[in-house]
Formats: C-alpha cells, structure tokens, sequence
C-alpha cells in the first residue's frame, strides 16, 4: 500500500504543476512561477522544497552573481510522472464525458 502521506503530498495542487513544468528542461524559480498560473511564492518555495526532500527534482546553486538556481527533474521524479500518465489521461477522459453521462451512471 503507498503511504498516504506520499499521496497527499503528490496529489496536493502544486507538485504535479511543477513536475509537469519541468518535464522538457530545467526551468529557473521565475519561470516556474510564471508556468504554474495562481501559483504564490511561498506555495511555490514550499513546494519546491518539499520536491527537492523527496528527491523528485534537484536543485542547482550556479556561482554567479547574483547566483542563478535552476531546477531540474531526477529520475524519481521523471518515474513519478510517467506513472501519473495514465491517470491524467483517465481525468482527461472523465472531464470530456458529457455531464449527462456521469449522472447517469
């Protein structure tokens, strides 16, 4: 059984977001914000945090000035999103359903 705390936090609104954004490149804090929509900067710190504790994503400290951080998907988290495709497809799928339907059944 998967620890409900897992799940709670991976189910929260904003983990999967950020995963998500982060998909196709390392994306930096201010990008993160701006493809995450409603998204604030305390969630996002939050967030991010706690991605980084789980070892879904890493974070790079570059030592410019002022020092540039990006954020990356580890393997972990590239697994995490490959095992929530179909469940995304599945909401897509329920989404699309006329309402009727879902009623009905």
């Amino acid at each position: 059984m998967i620890p409900r705390a897992i799940l709670d936090r991976v189910g929260d609104r904003w983990s999967v977001a950020l995963l998500s954004a982060l998909e196709s490149r390392p994306l930096r804090y201010t990008e993160l914000l701006l493809q995450v929509p409603g998204i604030s900067q305390k969630m996002l710190t939050q967030t991010l945090r706690w991605l980084e504790l789980e070892e879904l994503l890493l974070r790079t400290v570059y030592p410019t000035t002022p020092p540039r951080v990006d954020y990356r998907l580890t393997d972990s988290g590239r697994d995490l999103l490959t095992a929530l495709g179909p469940l995304a497809r599945w909401a897509e799928r329920r989404a699309s359903a006329p309402v009727e339907a879902r009623r009905s059944a």
